[in-house]
Formats: structure tokens, sequence, C-alpha cells
């Protein structure tokens, strides 16, 4: 084994262009979110994204 590949390349990732998970990040980091351990981890992970942005925004207002 390459002890140069990258650690996460087993794990799940959520490419926001093509709205795809990738096992192991195949794209430009630019355009993933994860890792994930799980692949309904990154499946969901754009909902997460949109939940975090709207509880901060409603912590800003309060």
């Amino acid at each position: 084994m390459d002890a140069n590949l990258d650690a996460n390349e087993g794990n799940y990732w959520y490419n926001v262009n093509t709205h795809e998970v990738e096992v192991g990040p195949q794209s430009d980091w630019t355009q993933l979110i994860g890792p994930y351990a799980k692949r309904a981890d990154a499946e969901a992970a754009l909902a997460k994204v949109k939940a975090n942005n709207e509880a901060w925004d409603e912590d800003e207002e309060s």
C-alpha cells in the first residue's frame, strides 16, 4: 500500500455540482462536502448544510 495515499480516499463525499455521492474524493475539493463515513450521511450533506445555515441566521437575528 502506498503511504502517500489520501487517508480519506475510502470515504464518501457529496459533489455540489453533480449532486452525486463520490466514493473517495474524485473531484476538485472546491466541489466536495465531506468526508462522511456513511453513504447516507453524504447523501444528506446538502440538507444538513442548509439546516446549519438557517440555524446560524436565526442566531444572528437574536
